[in-house]
């Protein structure tokens, strides 16, 4: 059984499913590993008839802790301690900072139709939904303190308490300890030193912490958001799920303090793109935005869910780890085409879509589309009828088109110079002077081949490019290096075949001849 299916399987009862972001900066694609898994043990929940709510949270009380290196740092910095939702929007759009990046990641949810209800914190605080669970955690310091040593070995002295002031005088939230309650006032600190990124300004003083005055640490904030919206199930990124962190202590909290079982949980891991987890706030890795442009909302999808969410996800948008993610794609595509029923094999493809059905399509391959952008001259849309094995339809031409665009983007933005095709139409490239007379014995053969093939096609093509080596016995290297040099100036290149099928039979023949008579002398006799 796919594993949200089972999830749901074993679910009793109304089931509140919860996720939630701090904007602190442009969202990364890896934050919507989480969004995706908790979308589709949502959808899970639906197909097995359980009544179910999904949420999304903006943890928009949280402090600017850095200003993004694409953020203009001195209009920033002085912002830096205050809660996200009191620093201004980097542009008009929005009306604060919080708004506007959460913004740009609801517009990707969107795109992936991903329909959660969304509230702010602000709002919990502010009008006082949470001023009962403050009460609470602040008479119950004693518990909480104990919470967090137990279980994290974390030191809280005894005057610590679970509670962070806006200061009244500077306005961070960052800086503020709170170290006393009469049970209608805390008395709190800006203290100079609380941070190592920002300065309080050593205000001191008696107020309410109710009413959005402040805020609870996030993993005592996080058993008062379960209780307050019935949370009955919430995953958890590897690096607040291991053994001691912060899910830990606040499952304690949740049963020390208010006596109540935690949600449902279970790790997930990280994306990495490079080889680096990603930050909101360093701005490193691809952002949400960038990927949803580039990728179609169905293969962002499957690309978080083709891999266990316990399975890091490797990806980098570059030619072999795209091409193969369309592929994977398209090789489910058939698969569910030719079987008569939704196997534990085609549940990320079933998950992947926007809707709750599999429509399928005849598969156009996404590498050839990537090389046939690239032809000088070439009708795409021409190319690509010619080439598909039977008419399309409709909804084929609608996918085709949508690749396109894709592939345009990729070869755009992501493409290294290694990676992009130029083809040289008018004249022999420079580096196809300087073959090996083992080389050019290897062109003669080939165009003699070539002479007498009857179907131009990419693998019959790259049959006899092979079975000339044989022939041959040249080292197959040396073959495909003397065809990339003849065409591309590069020694390296797409697969010969389809490169050659991409254009005229008389020009491969003449370009070669050429290549040919540019090296004659190093023919052996």
């Amino acid at each position: 059984m796919f594993w949200a299916d089972k999830i749901a399987a074993e679910a009793q009862g109304y089931q509140v499913v919860n996720d939630s972001k701090t904007p602190s900066g442009r969202v990364h694609v890896g934050s919507l590993r989480g969004v995706v898994i908790h979308d589709v043990i949502y959808r899970a929940l639906k197909h097995a008839g359980k009544p179910v709510k999904f949420l999304y949270g903006v943890d928009d009380y949280d402090a600017l802790d850095t200003v993004p290196k694409y953020l203009d740092q001195e209009k920033f910095t002085p912002y830096l301690g205050f809660p996200l939702c009191n620093v201004p929007s980097p542009e008009e759009t929005a009306s604060d900072y919080a708004k506007y990046f959460i913004g740009e990641f609801f517009e990707v949810f969107e795109y992936l139709g991903i329909k959660p209800e969304t509230y702010f914190l602000r709002d919990l605080y502010r009008t006082g939904k949470l001023n009962s669970y403050i009460d609470t955690f602040l008479k119950n310091a004693h518990l909480v303190r104990e919470a967090y040593k137990e279980v994290s070995k974390a030191d809280r002295p005894n005057n610590w308490y679970p509670f962070q002031i806006i200061c009244e005088n500077c306005g961070k939230i960052a800086t503020t300890v709170t170290t006393d309650y009469n049970g209608s006032e805390v008395f709190y600190t800006c203290k100079p030193d609380a941070t190592n990124y920002v300065k309080g300004c050593g205000h001191s003083g008696w107020v309410s912490p109710f009413d959005g005055n402040g805020k609870l640490p996030w993993k005592v904030e996080w058993v008062a958001k379960w209780d307050v919206l019935g949370v009955t199930i919430e995953m958890a990124g590897k690096d607040h799920s291991q053994k001691g962190g912060s899910r830990d202590v606040a499952n304690a909290i949740s049963r020390k303090v208010l006596q109540k079982q935690p949600p449902f949980h279970s790790p997930y891991e990280f994306i990495l793109v490079n080889g680096t987890k990603m930050s909101s706030s360093k701005g490193v890795g691809s952002s949400a935005q960038e990927i949803a442009a580039l990728l179609p909302p169905e293969l962002l999808r499957f690309l978080m869910l083709r891999t266990q969410p316990k399975s890091v996800i490797s990806f980098a948008p570059n030619y072999e780890t795209v091409t193969r993610l369309f592929r994977d794609y398209d090789t489910l595509i058939n698969k569910y085409q030719a079987a008569s029923e939704l196997t534990e094999e085609l549940m990320p493809l079933f998950y992947a879509q926007l809707g709750d059905e599999i429509k399928p399509f005849h598969p156009f391959d996404f590498s050839t589309l990537i090389s046939l952008l690239q032809i000088p001259r070439l009708d795409i849309q021409e190319e690509v009828v010619q080439r598909s094995t039977q008419p399309l339809s409709e909804y084929d031409q609608q996918i085709v088109n949508q690749r396109i665009a894709a592939a345009q983007r990729w070869l755009q933005d992501y493409a290294d110079e290694e990676e992009k095709l130029v083809i040289y139409l008018e004249e022999v490239p420079e580096k196809a002077n300087d073959l090996t007379a083992e080389q050019v014995a290897y062109l003669e053969k080939l165009v003699e081949n070539l002479q007498h093939i009857s179907n131009w096609e990419a693998e019959e093509l790259q049959t006899l490019i092979f079975s000339t080596t044989k022939e041959l016995q040249i080292q197959q290297a040396n073959a495909f290096k003397a065809l990339y040099l003849s065409f591309i100036n590069k020694e390296r290149g797409p697969k010969a075949g389809g490169l050659f099928s991409y254009l005229e039979k008389s020009f491969v023949i003449s370009r070669l001849q050429d290549v040919i008579a540019l090296n004659a002398t190093k023919v052996q006799v």
